[in-house]
């Protein structure tokens, strides 16, 4: 099945937990994202103890970025950001015209999105499998971006039928295909994924990205990706969870233009020439035109036509017709042949 590609894609900034807990980075993430032509910035919002219990081990990309001596809880609560924040961060979205938006974990990080006026919920790739979660999402009836990252086919579809189930209409669930691995190794990245799950659901398809530099992105836009995830970094050698997955600003804003010629570049499809083709045909084609002098009366024939540049008489197309004819004047080498 061929990609169907949108006219636009959402690039949304994942500025996650980038920030380190502190609110000024957080703002400057939201600058950034604005500054790079991001067209929503997204944080994560959460409350450790509701996540996850304090037995819960880091993940080893985790291990790679933060310290060992850090328990996965104790640094969730780190980075943790109140309902303050939050206020603050949409508010410098609002400003920059950004969109603001956050990842829920919970039941209260829901609730004060909600107050926040959030357009749109994301449902991360962890909590497909997570049912009561699903359903609070989908009980909002706000458009949802489904995450699928260590997903099969069978999961996404029995996620997609929960959030149905619950009250969202179908046609407000976007999926995102995703590899949960940071950074994703490129041979992991099954791009081809995004155009089987849009057959397999008859649901737009996006692509979460968790691999280093733009080309993925720029890959999944072409595959008919309809959104475009990407981690914001200040600093990619910050310590922290995502960082080194992350891009920076100046990364961020080239991939944005990547994807804008990517898009600009597919087109409708319809295989016509291009406006800027068009003063070329009569240069780069050919016409019918005397291999050598002819006389009038004389038959055209394989041995004394040629075709020649420039395209402006008649086409060799015409050839087989014009082949028998009679010459009604003499012609001198090189000279057009009229029909």
């Amino acid at each position: 099945m061929m990609p169907q590609p949108a006219s636009r894609a959402l690039v949304v900034a994942e500025a996650g937990v980038n920030h380190n807990g502190s609110l000024a980075l957080a703002l400057e993430l939201v600058d950034a994202a604005a500054e790079a032509n991001a067209d929503a910035v997204k944080f994560q919002t959460f409350r450790t103890a509701e996540m996850m219990s304090r037995a819960t081990p880091k993940a080893a990309y985790q291990l790679q970025g933060t310290s060992e001596e850090e328990s996965y809880f104790d640094m969730g609560r780190r980075l943790e950001l109140d309902e303050a924040a939050h206020t603050a961060l949409a508010q410098r979205a609002r400003e920059h015209g950004v969109t603001f938006l956050s990842t829920a974990f919970d039941r209260p990080s829901i609730e004060l999105l909600e107050r926040l006026g959030v357009p749109m919920h994301k449902i991360p790739s962890g909590e497909v499998t997570n049912l009561p979660h699903l359903r609070a999402i989908a009980a909002l009836g706000k458009p949802v971006l489904l995450s699928t990252g260590m997903a099969d086919l069978a999961e996404v579809e029995a996620a997609v039928a929960a959030l149905v189930d619950a009250g969202l209409p179908r046609d407000r669930i976007t999926l995102l295909h995703c590899t949960t691995e940071y950074p994703a190794p490129f041979a992991d990245l099954n791009l081809r994924a995004i155009v089987t799950m849009r057959a397999a659901f008859d649901l737009p398809v996006g692509y979460s990205d968790h691999s280093e530099g733009i080309l993925a992105p720029a890959v999944a836009v072409a595959l008919g990706a309809t959104v475009i995830e990407k981690h914001l970094t200040l600093d990619r050698g910050m310590e922290g969870p995502d960082h080194a997955a992350s891009l920076e600003p100046d990364a961020f804003g080239e991939m944005v233009r990547a994807i804008r010629q990517v898009e600009a570049a597919l087109g409708d499809g319809d295989k016509r020439p291009a406006a800027s083709e068009m003063p070329n045909i009569a240069i780069a084609r050919r016409s019918i035109v005397a291999a050598r002098p002819i006389r009038a009366g004389e038959v055209f024939s394989q041995e004394n036509l040629a075709a020649k540049r420039p395209g402006t008489g008649v086409s060799p197309m015409r050839w087989d017709e014009i082949v028998g004819q009679e010459a009604t004047r003499d012609y001198d080498t090189d000279e057009m042949i009229e029909p």
